[in-house]
């Protein structure tokens, strides 16, 4: 097996015996074929745009190959199975946020499925009413920090300034995956071209947690 990193030999175009030393070790330490996404992190595998340009894409590159019967991973049993693990994760992760919430605010002031927007099309994972103007929570859990980014820009769209530019009270975007620290977070903030807007915020767990400490739960229910 001819492995070869992304480091070394890069005036020279990769071979094919490259390519699939790169993706069955992939796969040896894996179970399974790279994403797109996966290929660009992996050492032994040149960026999936250098795939894109020499083999017209990574489907077309397992098929020349031989690797497997499935070649497009965003169809069939792959597809499903990634679809099912996110939508587990999602459960457990948004379970983990509104315990704590609902321990720290009470049940009553935490407020699942919040619609933001008058015509109920657009909701926000929590909106917890404390002794301020409340807060906005809305839970993910990224992958890598370049899915990071692309959830990012999906909840800039949807809490676009023209819902949210005037709201009275913070937006918190919590990914929840605890392998992507602090400085990672203020790096893409600070590389962003997109900003934030002045009441939108981007936290970890720990952060999240912080941040919490600073508002003070209600002792009796708010009267319209």
């Amino acid at each position: 097996m001819t492995l070869r990193t992304q480091k070394t030999g890069t005036q020279s175009p990769w071979t094919t015996e490259e390519l699939k030393s790169g993706l069955l070790h992939f796969h040896k330490e894996n179970g399974h074929y790279p994403t797109s996404t996966e290929i660009d992190n992996y050492q032994y595998l040149p960026s999936a745009r250098t795939i894109e340009r020499s083999h017209g894409g990574l489907v077309e590159l397992r098929k020349k190959l031989g690797l497997g019967d499935e070649h497009d991973y965003r169809l069939g049993s792959h597809s499903s199975k990634r679809a099912h693990t996110i939508n587990t994760r999602a459960h457990k992760t948004e379970d983990i946020v509104y315990q704590f919430l609902i321990e720290k605010f009470g049940k009553e002031f935490v407020h699942r499925e919040y619609f933001f927007t008058d015509d109920h099309r657009t909701r926000a994972d929590f909106f917890v009413y404390d002794e301020g103007k409340g807060f906005c929570v809305d839970v993910f859990y990224p992958n890598s920090t370049r899915n990071l980014t692309g959830c990012l820009n999906i909840k800039l769209n949807k809490y676009n300034k023209e819902y949210m530019g005037f709201v009275p009270y913070p937006v918190i975007f919590l990914q929840m995956n605890e392998s992507i620290d602090d400085d990672s977070l203020n790096k893409l903030l600070k590389n962003k071209k997109r900003q934030l807007l002045s009441n939108q915020y981007l936290m970890g767990w720990e952060a999240f947690k912080e941040f919490t400490k600073s508002r003070k739960a209600l002792s009796v229910r708010r009267t319209k």
